[in-house]
């Protein structure tokens, strides 16, 4: 329940205060007073669409503070969960727009973000504005209107239904997108056998390429490379022209020549072993390019094997540069193959799958269908009590199952109220035989009904008498008194009958304050709402004889 409303610098409230108590409370005042801006203000503090253009001209910003009282369970074990806890069992709302756009809100006098604010306001206030009788129109409505007839246990049914219906339309996503792709996926399994069967033929090595190369540039350097193995081994140990001495020779002799002079003088001693070890190394190398040359073999016919087997490799270059990448992405392919081979396995897996959905599916949405029809026919009977309340004495309304025949997030049938108003015509489509004054009660009666179900404790009606005239305004006044016996009802009106029955009065004024104009919001004495009633009814001499009759038989 909202027990105070505070507003500042918006619109043309420059600051308004409210305190409100529970049952009816009536908003009256002359037409452009500023009476929408009242609701204006509640939608914003409920985590409505902000605008820097509702803030008072020449101010910089617009704030809107909201305390309410004994709420839904729900929504208390939410807020304590989050870390916001009541205090003293008030919930303190706070919305702040300014001019640069930036938007502030605070819950319990603590800032969260717009989204996490919005889930806090849910469920707090039910506002039913001057249009929304025209919601009926729209058969989706209905739906609505009858689910949330059912209460929490059958929304959480709903809920479930809603996701068993995903879930079966998942699986059939995926089912077409298989069988779409199958035809593609055959192609592609051509593609990947002849792919892995082209590389396993040609069998590539790693570090194979590199090798040939190698070979075949010793290949074809060959005769250079016997040429100048021979003569550096003719000239090492034969000698360059086979009559002068090699120099392995004389190294040699100048070699005993030192070791001979260190005898002589053993300051020679280390010239002589240095030269001990180039002989014995020369002789090693000479040793080492011996068996080099006699191990050179170049086969016949060699060079054409490693200039085709590199072509066959060349062509592997399309799978990766190095072999390692080409056998990596073999490796890549055979996985895939593997995947297109159990693509069978899938199909069962998801037909399997998709059979389990649908049970779910048909489970659930037959026990909403049970449900709904409990609630259809409650729904029927109280709409008939509330409507002859409301002066439609002959009028009843049918709600209409009909099937659907794919799982739908709805439950398994569409629902539209059928109407009918008058004894011996058969209902209709409500859009097609209902009058705008007839939908204006019909949607107040389902208010009523809702008011009983709903935990929502503030309901607030925007001319909810548009359209009603006559006696019928004295039964709408009387209806939204009852449903102010359970409920918090603030609402505002231009109708006198509507307004004399409100437990509370504010009258909304516009007032031109030096050069500035101000939305005033009073609350109204007796001898005030007199006075306001008389000018609701006409504003003559004889309306205040009137609005006093209206006053006493609504105090009866």
């Amino acid at each position: 329940m909202l027990v105070e409303l505070h507003i500042e610098d918006f619109a043309l409230m420059e600051d308004v205060q409210i305190v409100l108590d529970s049952g009816l409370t009536v908003f009256t005042g002359e037409t452009g007073a500023g009476k929408s801006m009242l609701i204006d203000a509640l939608g914003l503090l409920l985590g409505g669409r902000a605008s820097n253009e509702l803030i008072r001209h020449g101010k910089d910003k617009a704030c809107i503070e909201g305390v309410f009282t004994n709420l839904p369970t729900k929504t208390v074990n939410y807020l304590k969960d989050e870390g916001y806890p009541l205090e003293d069992d008030l919930l303190f709302l706070y919305r702040e727009i300014n001019d640069s756009g930036r938007n502030i809100c605070r819950v319990q006098g603590r800032t969260v973000p717009l989204s996490l604010y919005r889930t806090f306001c849910e469920g707090l206030v039910d506002i039913h504005g001057q249009m929304e009788h025209q919601s009926l129109l729209i058969t989706d409505t209905h739906r609505d209107l009858l689910d949330t007839f059912g209460g929490e246990s059958h929304l959480k049914l709903l809920k479930e239904v809603k996701d068993s219906a995903i879930w079966y339309r998942n699986v059939t996503t995926r089912e077409r997108e298989l069988l779409r792709s199958e035809r593609d996926r055959e192609k592609r399994e051509e593609i990947l056998r002849y792919q892995i069967n082209e590389i396993e033929k040609i069998d590539p090595i790693p570090g194979e390429e590199a090798n040939l190369e190698k070979e075949k540039k010793l290949l074809l350097n060959s005769e250079k490379i016997v040429n100048l193995v021979t003569e550096a081994y003719e000239e090492l140990y034969h000698g360059a022209d086979g009559i002068s001495m090699s120099a392995f020779d004389l190294i040699g002799a100048s070699t005993r020549n030192m070791d001979e002079l260190s005898n002589l003088d053993s300051a020679c001693e280390d010239i002589s072993k240095n030269l001990q070890a180039i002989y014995y190394s020369l002789e090693d190398c000479i040793e080492q390019i011996r068996t080099y040359k006699e191990n050179l073999e170049f086969q016949p016919g060699r060079l054409n094997e490693i200039e085709a087997r590199l072509v066959e490799l060349q062509k592997l270059r399309k799978y990766g540069y190095e072999i390692e990448a080409v056998l990596t992405k073999k490796e890549e392919m055979e996985k895939e193959l593997h995947e297109i081979a159990h693509l069978n396995d899938e199909k069962e897996n998801i037909k399997r799958e998709k059979k389990e959905a649908l049970t779910s599916y048909n489970d659930l949405a037959e026990e909403l269908s049970l449900n709904r029809g409990i609630q259809a026919d409650k729904i029927e009977k109280g709409l008939a009590l509330e409507l002859q309340d409301l002066g439609l004495h002959d009028a009843r309304v049918e709600i209409i199952f009909t099937p659907v025949t794919e799982p739908s997030q709805d439950g398994a049938e569409q629902i539209e109220f059928y109407f009918s108003a008058n004894v011996g015509e058969p209902p209709k489509p409500l859009a097609k035989v209902a009058s705008g004054g007839e939908m204006a009660r019909l949607m107040l009666a389902f208010k009523s009904l809702l008011s009983m179900a709903e935990t929502v404790d503030t309901f607030i009606f925007d001319e909810v008498d548009s359209g009603v005239g006559g006696r019928t305004i004295t039964k709408v006044a009387e209806k939204l008194e009852r449903i102010a016996l359970n409920k918090q009802v603030l609402c505002i009106t231009h109708s006198a009958p509507v307004a004399a029955h409100g437990h509370k009065h504010f009258g909304i004024s516009k007032e031109v304050i030096g050069d500035r104009t101000l939305t005033k919001v009073k609350l109204l004495e007796e001898s005030e709402r007199i006075q306001e009633l008389a000018r609701m009814l006409g504003g003559e001499s004889m309306a205040t004889g009137l609005a006093e009759e209206l006053w006493r038989q609504a105090r009866s």
